[in-house]
């Protein structure tokens, strides 16, 4: 039977969305750069790569292979684009793997990349007759993060506790270098618009860490921030995710395939799944989800050894925690995209590259990534770590 294994992973740091050091560069390029060092690590030739799968929310047209051939990959290799929102990343993953078990490819690029900066928040028309149906459809996402915050009485407070965690979380990690070897440094041209004067300029920048966490946030900085959506709601600047840029991919081959050549694989794929919620609290999409995965491989949440679900929100992923019963020990244990940032189609592949190296250093063998997903979805992905 054949088996897909993840043999490597490569990202770019993650850049304040208008304000950082991708504000001026598109999806294309950054996919680009993270496909071309992903395949560089895995050491396999790039002629061999047969096709590239990447997620992305904000742009249109085929990203994936645009990026594949800004990566230097021959015009023989193929892309394909995939959006399913904030799951995009994860998904473009398991449609490769899926590649490469059901069909018989042997080595497909999986990734993610969204620039908030550059092509903004996306978007695709409207219908009166799904309006009509699901009048919550096109509710905001901060709209629906407050929803479940009132209606499972998730209060302001624990979502800022729990905000802070992250921060302490990210900023610990990011100390003690548990990031440096997924990053790839990127030379950018960076718009700069001076304050006083409004003039733009562009400037020559590197990007070659995470730039968005605030390592000296405090609980009484948390508590003064004012609700988006105006007193008596839930959702600030300081616990939500963090609207941001980048690109990330990871090389997934058939498991004999990289036996044969000699390479050890940092895990494998084992399934994932996919559930429907109702759109107006579609932060608890993990909650239906994640019990379908589980249920589907024969195993419980205990058994899980560690767990990256996205922080969209505080309130969803605080919610979705506790609902589930999930060890705060084993999840998210180095912060979150409310630290980190979000790029909506980066998100879940990043959270797969940075699980399986976390779950080595931590000696974990079953490992578990969920999210949230506009419009009323979760997602859900079972990986080994070898």
């Amino acid at each position: 039977m054949r088996e897909a294994v993840i043999v490597s992973y490569a990202r770019t740091g993650l850049a304040k969305a208008a304000r950082g050091g991708f504000n001026n560069t598109s999806n294309m390029e950054m996919l680009g750069h993270a496909i071309e060092h992903a395949v560089k690590r895995s050491k396999v030739d790039p002629k061999d790569v047969e096709d590239v799968v990447s997620g992305c929310v904000a742009a249109s047209g085929n990203v994936a292979r645009a990026g594949a051939l800004l990566a230097g990959l021959p015009i023989t290799t193929a892309g394909a684009t995939v959006n399913r929102a904030c799951s995009s990343g994860l998904n473009a993953i398991a449609n490769a793997a899926h590649y490469v078990v059901e069909e018989g490819a042997n080595i497909v690029v999986g990734a993610g990349v969204d620039s908030i900066s550059y092509m903004g928040g996306g978007g695709g028309g409207s219908s009166d007759r799904l309006t009509e149906m699901y009048p919550d459809f096109w509710m905001p996402m901060i709209d629906t993060a407050d929803v479940v915050a009132e209606r499972y009485k998730v209060s302001r407070e624990y979502q800022d506790e729990y905000s802070l965690e992250s921060q302490r979380r990210m900023a610990a990690a990011q100390q003690a270098g548990k990031f440096k070897d997924e990053i790839i440094s990127v030379k950018t041209k960076m718009k700069v618009v001076d304050k006083v004067t409004k003039a733009e300029s562009i400037v020559d920048a590197v990007v070659d860490r995470d730039e968005c966490n605030r390592p000296d946030t405090t609980l009484d900085g948390l508590a003064k921030l004012q609700p988006v959506k105006g007193p008596g709601k839930y959702i600030t600047a300081g616990n939500a995710s963090q609207l941001s840029d980048g690109a990330a991919a990871v090389v997934i081959m058939e498991a004999k395939e990289a036996e044969r050549r000699g390479l050890q694989p940092m895990g494998a794929f084992k399934g994932w799944a996919i559930a429907g919620c109702k759109p107006d609290e579609m932060g608890i999409g993990p909650v239906f989800a994640i019990p379908r995965l589980l249920e589907r491989h024969g195993l419980k949440i205990d058994d899980i050894d560690l767990w990256e679900l996205n922080e969209a929100f505080a309130s969803q992923c605080l919610y979705s925690r506790d609902k589930l019963g999930i060890d705060p020990a084993k999840y998210n244990v180095n912060g979150g995209s409310i630290a980190i940032g979000h790029p909506f189609g980066m998100t879940g592949t990043r959270l797969t590259g940075h699980v399986l190296m976390e779950g080595k250093r931590r000696k974990a063998k079953k490992v578990v990534v969920s999210m949230c997903i506009g419009g009323g979805m979760g997602a859900a992905g079972l990986f080994e770590v070898f």
